[in-house]
């Protein structure tokens, strides 16, 4: 029996991921989180550095564990990051979130939506577990997002600004993906329509249109015209941001997002298109010989960078605990995914999921784990699946 085909299970890995991060990352000294824990024992490797999403995926997981009736110093730590959020990584002046700093000193101030999508997303948390000013920065977050990315005219957002709004010709997957996660979850929290229908938006547009001239996977960069750029970084295979070539754990992270949207909208495209992205995700991304997902491959699967990412394979659980309400069959994945990731991804110790492993599962160091994932996935997603798998109460013992 698979542990984690039980809620008591899933709610002890939603709590080793917090206990992972907290007190650790809690900084009274600067405020906000040092969200940069080695992975392997949790000590802060980098005390000072302040990244926009690291401190929104910091508030969004100590709201979740509020929201999931988990430890006590949840609802603290949630306030002391969304303060740090609300008021160091906010530019007033020119109305935007400041993308990295040190200590408070902004050091880069390029406006991403992909960074405002996550405030966004931390926001609407907030608010579902009562945090103060939580309403102030979904209203914030959602306001620059329309004024200053939202392009009607293709429907879709557009990437990167810099520091004073000219907009760069870039266009990417991946910012609109994440703002239609937190459109989503705005919507679940203030249950207003403008929310789901830009949501709505945003997916029909991607993951039906655009995604047409690439026979229906997901590509990642584009022309200021969303049209694929098919060279884009096509000399920096492992860009952190923007790696060239396709990603199994993308389309695996559009069908969990299209698995919820479909649990608002009755339109049958939305779980169709899930099942194709989850099922293109596996079929392109499973490496049959060492086992897991690859990093990025080309549209005929060979591997580009056939690295195992942790966050790739807590979005296929997630994907795959959520299509299992509508096909036994996904079950069956969620299972294989959890058999793999235990056995290489997961770290024994201290629950918290290793960033990146080679295809044969060793790491080649330095790794210290990347700067922007405070345990962000396999949180979102040990909290979807307790959702989904709803068996017995759930249980923070």
């Amino acid at each position: 029996m698979n542990v984690y085909r039980t809620q008591t299970g899933l709610s002890h890995q939603f709590r080793d991921v917090l206990n992972f991060y907290y007190p650790a990352c809690i900084d009274t000294r600067v405020g906000g989180y040092a969200a940069q824990l080695d992975e392997r024992d949790g000590h802060v490797y980098d005390s000072q550095t302040r990244h926009l999403v690291a401190t929104a995926r910091g508030v969004h997981n100590f709201s979740l564990g509020v929201v999931a009736d988990g430890p006590d110093w949840c609802r603290y730590a949630a306030e002391h990051g969304l303060q740090f959020l609300s008021t160091a990584h906010w530019d007033a002046d020119r109305e935007g979130y400041d993308w990295l700093l040190d200590g408070r000193e902004p050091t880069d101030r390029t406006r991403y939506c992909y960074g405002h999508a996550f405030v966004l997303l931390a926001g609407a948390r907030a608010l579902q577990a009562g945090i103060l000013g939580a309403r102030t920065e979904v209203e914030r977050a959602f306001e620059v997002l329309e004024d200053r990315f939202w392009e009607p005219e293709h429907g879709l957002y557009a990437d990167q600004a810099s520091p004073d709004w000219e907009l760069e010709s870039y266009r990417g997957q991946n910012a609109n993906m994440h703002a239609c996660e937190a459109l989503l979850a705005a919507y679940e929290a203030t249950d207003e329509d403008r929310f789901l229908e830009r949501a709505s938006t945003v997916a029909d547009r991607f993951t039906r249109e655009v995604t047409s001239a690439t026979d229906g996977l997901l590509w990642e960069h584009y022309t200021e015209e969303w049209e694929p750029d098919l060279s884009y970084n096509e000399d920096s295979p492992r860009h952190q941001f923007r790696p060239p070539g396709y990603q199994p754990g993308h389309h695996a992270e559009w069908a969990k997002l299209l698995a919820l949207l479909a649990d608002h909208r009755s339109e049958s495209w939305i779980l169709e298109r899930a099942f194709e992205l989850f099922d293109a995700a596996v079929d392109l991304g499973w490496d049959d010989e060492y086992g897991g997902l690859y990093y990025t491959v080309e549209a005929d699967g060979e591997p580009i960078v056939p690295d195992k990412y942790g966050w790739v394979h807590t979005e296929a659980i997630g994907a795959s605990a959520l299509l299992s309400r509508h096909d036994d069959a996904y079950a069956d994945w969620y299972d294989r995914l959890w058999a793999h990731s235990l056995e290489h991804l997961r770290n024994p110790k201290y629950g918290n999921w290793y960033e990146r492993l080679t295809r044969e599962h060793e790491r080649d160091d330095p790794n210290r784990g990347t700067a922007v994932e405070p345990g962000y996935h396999p949180l979102t997603n040990a909290w979807l699946a307790i959702r989904a798998l709803e068996d017995e109460p759930a249980a923070f013992e």
